[in-house]
C-alpha cells in the first residue's frame, strides 16, 4: 500500500518514517523515530531527489511506483550520498536501468564505494551553477561540502522557488500525517529535536554551515525540502535564524544549564543547592542534567542553546568523572565555543576534576570562566555556602549585562 502526498500538483512526497529505529547513526537515541524523505517531480521529465534509508525500502518503492504511476522514472538526483538517503540505489537501478544520475563529482566517487555496481553509463556530474531543465522546471545545484559530508550538494527549483536541502534544515522524528512543519506545534514539540539533530549532526561544521545559508539567502526560497522532519512553507525565517545562530556559536536564549557527574550525590546536592540560589537570584528555566543519565547529545544540544553553563564533577581516577569526561570531549569535537562557564570540582582527598576542566574548558574558542572553580571535599560543607552564593551571584551579574 503507498501513502504519498502531494506538495503541488506535480511534487509528490513519497518518503517514510521508521518508528522502530532506536539509534540513528547508531549513536543518537530518536525515541520519536526519523523520517526519510524524498520527493518526485512529475515534470515533462520525471526527476526523483534522493532515495531512503534500506528500512522503508517496501514502503518507498510502493510510494514511487503510485507517484509514477505507469510513467518511466528520467533523472535520480542525489543530493547526499550517506546510507540513509541512498540506500536505495541498487535495487533503483534494477527497476529503472536507464536513469540519468545527477549528482557531484565526490558523490560519484562515493557510489563505487558503497555499491558493486557501474554507473558511468548513467552518470551526469554536476558542479555549483549547472542546471537541468525538466520541461517547465528549472533545477539549480549548489555545492554544500560538509553539510555534513564532503559530496553534498542542495537543488533550488526555480519555478516553484523550492529547495531541497538535503539534510540542512532538518530534524529528528518520525511524520505523523502533517507533512508541513506549520501544521504541527513545532516550537513546543519539534525545536529541541531539530537542535539536537543539527548540534550533533552539523554542529562541527559551522562555517560550512554559514557558506550554504549565504548562498541561500541570495535565492527566493518560499519552501524548503530537507531529508528529515517537516516541510517548511511557512515562517521560514525564523527557523533559518536558528540555524544561523547555531551555526555561528552564538547561544539562542541566555540561560543557564547545569550539568554534574556525581558518584554518590554529593556533588549533585552541590550543583542542586546552586540551582535553587540562582532560582532566589531571579533566574528563570534553569535546566539541570545527570551526565550519567542524560545521552551527551542531548547534553551538547543544551549547551548549544544556553548562554551560561555551570559544571559539577566529581574526581575520579585522579581525572574528570567519566560520563563528564565523556561529555566535554564530544563538545569539544563538535568545534563548540563562545559561552559563559562556571565550574565545580569534588574531591575527597585530591580533587582534580576542576584544573582538568578548565583545561578543557579554556581550549574552547571565546569561552569566559567565572571566577575560581569551587573546590568541594566530599561534601559541601556550611561555610562554603558563601562560596556557592559568590557563584550564583556572578552567574545572575554575567546573565544581566
Amino acid at each position: 500500500m503507498h501513502n504519498i502526498q502531494h506538495i503541488h500538483d506535480d511534487l509528490v512526497y513519497i518518503g517514510a518514517s521508521d518508528r522502530r529505529i532506536a539509534l540513528f547513526e547508531n549513536i543518537y537515541p530518536v525515541p520519536r523515530g526519523v523520517s526519510y524523505n524524498s520527493y518526485l517531480l512529475l515534470d515533462r521529465q520525471t526527476v526523483l531527489l534522493d532515495t531512503a534509508d534500506a528500512a522503508v525500502a517496501e514502503t518507498f518503492f510502493a510510494n514511487l511506483d503510485a507517484a509514477l504511476g505507469g510513467r518511466p522514472l528520467d533523472y535520480l538526483v542525489i543530493n547526499h550520498m550517506e546510507p540513509d538517503h541512498a540506500a536505495l540505489l541498487q535495487p533503483l537501478l534494477l527497476r529503472h536501468p536507464h536513469i540519468k544520475i545527477a549528482t557531484t563529482a565526490k558523490a560519484a566517487q562515493m557510489i563505487g564505494q558503497f555499491f558493486d555496481i557501474d554507473v558511468q553509463a548513467n552518470l551526469q556530474v554536476v558542479k555549483e551553477g549547472d542546471t537541468l531543465c525538466t520541461g517547465t522546471h528549472t533545477l539549480h545545484f549548489a555545492t554544500a561540502p560538509m553539510v555534513h559530508w564532503p559530496e553534498v550538494m542542495v537543488t533550488y527549483d526555480a519555478t516553484s522557488r523550492t529547495l531541497f536541502s538535503a539534510d540542512a534544515f532538518g530534524t529528528f522524528g518520525a511524520l505523523s500525517g502533517n507533512l508541513y512543519a506549520d501544521e504541527v506545534n513545532f516550537e513546543q514539540e519539534w525545536l529541541g529535536d531539530a537542535r539536537r539533530y543539527f548540534t550533533n549532526i552539523v554542529g562541527k561544521y559551522g562555517p560550512q554551515v554559514q557558506a550554504l545559508l549565504k548562498k541561500a539567502a541570495a535565492l527566493d526560497i518560499q519552501m524548503t525540502c530537507p531529508l528529515h522532519g517537516p516541510v517548511w512553507r511557512r515562517n521560514l525565517e525564523w527557523f533559518i535564524h536558528k540555524h544561523d545562530l547555531w551555526s555561528r556559536y552564538q547561544p539562542e536564549e541566555q540561560a543557564v544549564v547545569i550539568i554534574y557527574g556525581s558518584v554518590y550525590g554529593h556533588t549533585e546536592a552541590a550543583a542542586l543547592r546552586l540551582a535553587t540560589l540562582l532560582a532566589q537570584r531571579g533566574i528563570r528555566n534553569i535546566k539541570a542534567y545527570d551526565a550519567s543519565r542524560t545521552h551527551c547529545s542531548k547534553l551538547l544540544s543544551e549547551c548549544f542553546r544556553a548562554s551560561h553553563i555551570v559544571l559539577a564533577s566529581s574526581t575520579y581516577n585522579n581525572g574528570i568523572f567519566t560520563p563528564m569526561e565523556e561529555f566535554l570531549l564530544d563538545l569539544k569535537a563538535h568545534n563548540f565555543q563562545n559561552r559563559t562557564w562556571a565550574l565545580i570540582e569534588n574531591g575527597s582527598w585530591a580533587p582534580q576534576s576542576g584544573k582538568l576542566m578548565r583545561a578543557m574548558v579554556e581550549e574552547m574558542p571565546a569561552s569566559t570562566i567565572l571566577g575560581d572553580t569551587l573546590s568541594l571535599k566530599s561534601a559541601l560543607k556550611a561555610p562554603q555556602e558563601q562560596d556557592l552564593a559568590a557563584m550564583a551571584d556572578a552567574i545572575a551579574a554575567s546573565l544581566n549585562q
